[in-house]
């Protein structure tokens, strides 16, 4: 990872958290007064476990020992990872606190956070820093509720496709040691657990390796168990999947890089409609995929040009080309800052997408990872 230094981690000689400091930033105000189950959380809110957290982790020499780049992204990891319970919590029937989906909630909010920064971060961070980060989140609890996962290996092998498995541990350690629980727990040794587990995977620092990118493919897409297994690649042709917010320059790189290919661009079939991007895009969908279906039936390399920034959306269009034995290509761009960003898209005229629906777009925005296509191309800065 590029290095990045965000000021407020806990430095040598001390290891000091600033705590008054750090909830100066806007973004940690909502924690205060979020209550949690007094039965897993009987420290209070959600404020004072954070707190707690980011305190024990400065503490753990093996978190110590990391380089300044990884400390900074392991304690931006336990400052948010329940940056997404005040949006969630809600109380059970039975008269519990719950947060269901915080830490996807979460994982979206430390992006926006960290994408346009702010006066504590000076400057966002790198794209492997921030997205490293936002998976920290997405992912903070599997090392205590892996095992209960219906196939733990799978969870933990894609978990390591977007993010370190031993930061993952470190950071769920320190989760542990931050709360005061009113029962006896095992957390801890579920956390030692998986790091056996992680280990027994080869995943421990770095992503599963894999056989052939058609064997990830197959392994991620069609439930295949084979990881060591080079399978037949019987893919014919290739499709490029474009993924990125509106003005990020998805049309200046098919054109240095795909000229050649026939494209299919919602952005070209909404003027041909006359459909403006506020309204229903229903029709703009139906018009692309049947142009997609007579170029998959023909067996011709193509490009499809669209945002694309949720996983979901992208899964339905891979699992339609892999359908007709394409191999499938996603390349995302995106450029340096959210400002740049604002800036390419109002260069674009009359065909600038309202600010607000960028607004929208950038808050639902979930960069591809290496598990969803064949080949993944980062366009980034």
């Amino acid at each position: 990872m590029s290095s990045f230094n965000y000021p407020l981690t806990p430095n040598s000689p001390d290891w000091l958290l600033s705590w008054d400091f750090l909830l100066e930033h806007d973004w940690l105000q909502p924690l205060v007064g979020c209550m949690q189950d007094e039965i897993y959380h009987a420290e209070g809110d959600v404020a004072t476990h954070t707190r707690m957290v980011c305190g024990k982790l400065a503490e753990l020499d093996e978190w110590r020992q990391l380089d300044a780049t990884a400390r900074t992204a392991v304690f931006l990891g336990a400052l948010l990872h329940d940056i997404g319970k005040p949006y969630t919590t809600q109380e059970t029937a039975d008269g519990r606190i719950a947060s269901p989906g915080h830490t996807k909630k979460g994982a979206h909010i430390a992006r926006r956070i960290l994408w346009r920064g702010d006066s504590f971060l000076h400057e966002p961070p790198p794209f492997a820093v921030r997205e490293m980060v936002a998976n920290l989140v997405r992912y903070s609890g599997l090392p205590i509720w892996f095992w209960h996962k219906a196939e733990p290996a799978r969870e933990v092998i894609a978990a390591s496709m977007r993010v370190r498995c031993d930061w993952l541990a470190l950071m769920a350690e320190a989760d542990c040691l931050g709360r005061a629980s009113k029962q006896d727990d095992d957390f801890l040794e579920r956390v030692a657990l998986f790091r056996d587990f992680i280990q027994e995977q080869n995943c421990v620092s770095a992503p599963k390796s894999f056989a052939s990118s058609h064997t990830r493919f197959k392994y991620f897409h069609s439930g295949k168990d084979l990881i060591d297994y080079e399978l037949f690649d019987d893919t014919l042709f290739e499709v490029i999947l474009m993924s990125g917010l509106p003005g990020a320059g998805k049309d200046s790189w098919v054109e240095a890089n795909a000229a050649d290919m026939p494209c299919i661009s919602l952005d070209q079939i909404r003027r041909e409609l006359s459909v403006d991007p506020s309204e229903p895009q229903s029709e703009v969908a139906n018009e692309g995929r049947s142009r997609a279906r007579n170029l998959l039936r023909s067996r011709t390399n193509f490009v499809w040009n669209a945002t694309n920034i949720s996983k979901s959306v992208r899964a339905s269009l891979i699992s339609f080309f892999a359908e007709y034995k394409a191999r499938v290509r996603i390349v995302y761009v995106e450029p340096p800052t959210y400002l740049d960003l604002l800036d390419r898209n109002q260069a674009r005229g009359d065909e600038a997408v309202p600010e607000h629906i960028i607004e929208r777009l950038a808050d639902r925005l979930e960069p591809p990872d290496i598990t969803e296509a064949h080949v993944l191309d980062l366009v980034v800065s």
